[in-house]
């Protein structure tokens, strides 16, 4: 999608300059990957979710949040852009409790229109057919329990690599800058085949092949070595048995293609869930 060319009318251009305006200039915003686990962690208090509180701590207050979410593929990408995004509990055979859970953040369709002007390299769609699917809410409420931040979800293209999504990610820079907080939400290692569910509150216990992937991964994180993360189905039977599908991966991809040269990684909620299920969560920030 081009949005200008050299022949565009100056009214064209002063449009689209009102629209990146909208959100004005602040200081860079962090980006965050959140390893958001099973559904329940929205209703109850652990280590996971103590540290997501911690780490809101650590946060500049942001105009609005852009959330990539494990939970909302389609072919092609798409953007909300209601005003009013619904709660959707996307999940089943959990308690009542959890399913009355509701998190009333407003939608923005400034942000959403935005999203999809900057992004260049493919047609991004605007939507009022998904809202908050828990890969989004069950994080937020604990960031920002007032649900008092505009959120817009964007969709991953299931269709594409890791390397277009990396490619796609980077033509987000320019909001951090304009107060948007990129989250994404999924988890590093997330194979649900092989849980052991009697272990599910034990967050020292990891499966072999599981422990080794994370341990990997951080260490590629740190290192600054995006190349083999993106290349993950590349790297040996223990990463394609943490990343058996590519969708819960795909959003720490979308958060790595965002830092920049003078940012680092800071770990944090470094435990698994069922020996299966990894909540590593990192942050990206200034060093």
């Amino acid at each position: 999608m081009t949005l200008f060319s050299l022949d565009t009318p100056a009214s064209k251009l002063n449009e689209l300059h009102k629209i990146t305006d909208k959100l004005g200039p602040t200081q860079r915003m962090p980006v965050l990957f959140l390893g958001h686990g099973s559904p329940m962690n929205a209703i109850e208090d652990n280590t996971f979710t103590r540290g997501f509180e911690k780490i809101s701590k650590t946060l500049p207050k942001p105009t609005a949040i852009l959330c990539i979410s494990a939970h909302w593929e389609t072919k092609g990408t798409y953007v909300t852009s209601m005003a009013h995004p619904q709660t959707i509990h996307d999940f089943g055979g959990f308690p009542q409790a959890l399913f009355d859970v509701q998190y009333p953040a407003p939608g923005s369709p400034e942000l959403a229109k935005q999203t999809s002007e900057i992004i260049t390299s493919t047609d991004v769609h605007l939507t009022h057919e998904w809202g908050l699917d828990h890969g989004c809410w069950t994080v937020a409420k604990f960031l920002y329990p007032n649900a008092d931040i505009p959120i817009v979800q964007m969709s991953i293209d299931y269709t594409q690599k890791a390397s277009y999504h990396y490619d796609l990610a980077k033509q987000l820079a320019a909001l951090r800058r304009k107060g948007v907080l990129i989250i994404g939400s999924g988890n590093t290692v997330h194979n649900l085949r092989q849980v052991v569910w009697g272990k599910m509150n034990d967050s020292e216990f990891a499966l072999d092949w599981a422990a080794s992937a994370n341990e990997k991964i951080k260490k590629y994180i740190l290192d600054g070595n995006h190349q083999d993360l993106i290349n993950y189905d590349k790297q040996g039977i223990d990463f394609q048995m943490a990343v058996p599908t590519p969708e819960h991966y795909m959003p720490l991809i979308y958060t790595l293609a965002l830092q920049e040269k003078d940012e680092a990684p800071v770990l944090f909620n470094d435990g698994f869930a069922g020996g299966s299920l990894n909540m590593l969560s990192v942050k990206i920030d200034k060093v």
